[in-house]
């Protein structure tokens, strides 16, 4: 049975966990660690103030988080998931939630435009912003009394107190409507150590979620998750990541619950969350390969391979001089580049510069020559750099910028490899207005 494919009877649930406006979690039947994520049909905005109920919400709303969950644990994010095991659930190790929402935000909407009425709507920020959100109901905190739900959380990490703010009012002269002590909303002081680890989760998910949007076609602008630990205390993404979770913009125009957040008919965000489903049906990781391609044993690999790091599974190392052994060579690369084409060589041989231009002469595949004899002898770059017609190798000196290069175009088509490299990009990016 293919993985998208869930099975055609659905189980019983076992007892009732808790039940939310929009699902309900069950116990998993024999299982002490496990529970079932029942989707509703039904559709809330406002925080509950506006109520409907769509069929088949729930079934569109299920696949959508399981299509993006599978793509997020194939990327390594620790995700609350192990199965869809009916149309409208899927499995999932149970979790003690965090109370906090976070969102990732690529671009300037909804209520952040609320908080700095001063930017345009759509503005970009080339480093992700990441926001905490208190999350609450009846506007009340344990007792206190609250201005808003889901107040927008003030603090630094390891700080005693946590100010809340009103996420619909301008920031610029607002004071916190009310300052908790830290130890009021953290469950120990330890729980401030996992704030910078939920902040990096969430911008890698952001990452994958981009470059997965971006290659159907669509902009995702900003995006909500929760997180939770499991019974032996790891953090993981949990709950769900449906259309309610983020907004996307596709041909200029919002598919995602802003349709219904903006008052537009039933019948049409019904089928933005059709759409959707559909898109997400699309959500995968391609097969890619690094070749590094060596022409004797001596030839080093540990410099690449430190390079990829946690992508070092990418690699594949060959062996093989282009000199002596040509034909060899061509059939070895054009067997490599038909099993799995969308692969990118890096040539490092020592004693010349020859095989990178020779390899990139005979394939599609593109060719990266690292020159290794560079430092002792310079004059041997030139046998890489001046190169017939028809010969499209590039050349560069230092390894682990050869690996970026191989990287960089493999990220056009993948989610995994992109989040990896833009995630160390947005590391020294700052945006240009300070908020």
């Amino acid at each position: 049975m293919d993985a998208k494919t869930p099975p055609a009877a659905k189980p019983t649930p076992g007892a009732l966990v808790a039940e939310g406006k929009t699902k309900r979690i069950h116990k998993v039947a024999g299982s002490a660690d496990l529970v079932t994520l029942v989707a509703k049909d039904d559709i809330t905005a406002g925080d509950g103030a506006k109520h409907d109920v769509i069929p088949e919400k729930g079934r569109l709303a299920t696949r959508t988080t399981c299509n993006v969950f599978r793509l997020l644990k194939a990327c390594g994010i620790p995700v609350a998931f192990e199965e869809q095991d009916s149309e409208t659930s899927f499995i999932a190790p149970g979790c003690t939630m965090l109370p906090y929402e976070v969102v990732t935000r690529r671009e300037a909407h909804g209520s952040y435009l609320k908080r700095h009425p001063h930017i345009a709507k759509g503005h970009l920020f080339p480093q992700l912003l990441v926001e905490f959100y208190l999350k609450t109901k009846n506007k009340d905190w344990k007792g206190k009394p609250l201005v808003a739900d889901d107040p927008l959380m003030d603090f630094a990490d390891g700080a005693s107190q946590i100010r809340l703010l009103n996420p619909a009012k301008p920031l610029v002269g607002q004071a916190p409507f009310l300052i908790l002590p830290a130890s009021d909303l953290l469950t120990s002081d330890d729980e401030w150590t996992i704030f910078p680890e939920m902040r990096r989760i969430a911008r890698q998910t952001f990452l994958v979620l981009e470059k997965a949007w971006q290659l159907q076609g669509g902009t995702l602008v900003d995006l909500k998750v929760e997180f939770g630990t499991d019974s032996q205390g790891r953090l993981l993404l949990a709950d769900v990541i449906d259309n309610d979770s983020w907004r996307v913009i596709e041909g200029g125009s919002y598919i995602d619950k802003q349709v219904y957040r903006d008052g537009g008919a039933l019948d049409d965000v019904a089928a933005k969350y059709r759409r959707v489903a559909e898109i997400t049906d699309r959500f995968q990781l391609p097969r890619q390969r690094i070749i590094l391609w060596r022409g004797s044993d001596t030839d080093a690999t540990a410099p690449f391979e430190a390079a990829l790091g946690e992508l070092k599974d990418l690699m594949t190392v060959v062996t093989c001089s282009a000199h002596k052994e040509p034909v060899r060579a061509a059939t070895t690369l054009h067997r490599m580049a038909q099993e799995i084409p969308d692969t990118v060589l890096i040539a490092n041989v020592g004693r010349s510069n020859g095989a990178g231009p020779t390899l990139a002469a005979i394939s599609t595949v593109p060719v990266i020559t690292v020159p290794a004899s560079a430092e002792a002898f310079p004059e041997d770059v030139w046998s890489a750099l001046r190169v017939p017609g028809k010969v499209p190798v590039m050349t560069v000196l230092d390894p682990s910028n050869a690996v970026l290069a191989a990287l960089n175009i493999l990220a056009a088509r993948t989610p995994r490899i992109y989040a990896h490299v833009r995630a160390e990009i947005e590391s020294r990016t700052a945006n240009t207005i300070l908020v």
